[in-house]
């Protein structure tokens, strides 16, 4: 059976301060395992790999283009991490390209072993001046949900400072999946973002049915990006300067237990 799956489900981020600020939308998206999306792009008439289809996949969307297979770079940033690779799954969690165009805010790799145990996650961020981050974390123990934490090394939001913290809690992908983001600074909370979604069968017919709710896709969160950061604009809320990103394209961060 395909572990591989659509997850349809509702994004809501909230802005406590300086300003409160709400946003919610429906999302869809896919969990691929890298092993298995030969396969999928063989079977699946509406989805294909490295070529254009209504729904597709394309490596270079993810990590660093021309630096090698996306499990390479992923065993390369655990081996970094001392945590050797067996070859075990590697899944990924993100928007498909929708007739060509894609833009993932967030891009989530689940490390497991041969043993099925997540060793470690990996979070693709990418912002809208075409510059991605990647932050490798390893699982510290069994418990869900995981709770992992960073700080944050990568500008993002223009309307978000640098020296930030994110909180991460995650019930990995099942029938159900769940996505929790805190961003804090050092008196607080400043932005929460959650995803919660159910698991669909990775078919044709879900793949259709996903196009007809979401025609475009790209368009909806590029657009409501842009949309949403000129309301805050309008609420006071100004431009913090843009420094270069980091020189590495992940950062590897050692696990801290978070209460």
């Amino acid at each position: 059976m395909s572990v591989s799956a659509l997850y349809i489900g509702t994004v809501v981020h909230t802005r406590m301060r300086p300003v409160r600020h709400q946003l919610r939308y429906r999302m869809l998206m896919l969990l691929l395992d890298l092993d298995e999306v030969p396969a999928l792009s063989r079977q699946l008439r509406l989805f294909s790999a490295e070529r254009f289809n209504l729904f597709g996949f394309a490596e270079r969307d993810h990590l660093a283009p021309g630096g090698g297979t996306l499990r390479a770079q992923v065993e390369a940033a655990l081996t970094a991490a001392r945590i050797a690779p067996d070859g075990g799954p590697i899944r990924l969690l993100a928007m498909p390209r929708v007739l060509g165009g894609v833009f993932n805010p967030l891009s989530i790799f689940f490390c497991h072993g041969r043993d099925g145990a997540l060793r470690a996650v990996l979070y693709e961020v990418h912002n809208t001046f075409g510059q991605r981050h990647s932050y490798l974390i390893p699982v510290d123990g069994p418990g869900l949900p995981i709770r992992q934490e960073c700080a944050k090394g990568f500008y993002v939001s223009p309307f978000m400072d640098m020296a930030l913290r994110y909180r991460f809690r995650l019930a990995p992908p099942g029938e159900k999946l769940g996505v929790a983001i805190e961003v804090r600074d050092e008196t607080g909370p400043v932005l929460t973002a959650g995803l919660a979604a159910r698991r669909e069968a990775l078919t044709d017919g879900a793949l259709l049915r996903g196009f007809l709710r979401h025609p475009l896709l790209t368009a909806q969160v590029l657009g409501g990006i842009h949309w949403e950061a000129a309301k805050l604009w309008r609420k006071g809320m100004r431009v913090r300067p843009r420094p270069a990103p980091p020189a590495e394209p992940v950062s590897i961060v050692l696990p801290r237990r978070v209460a």
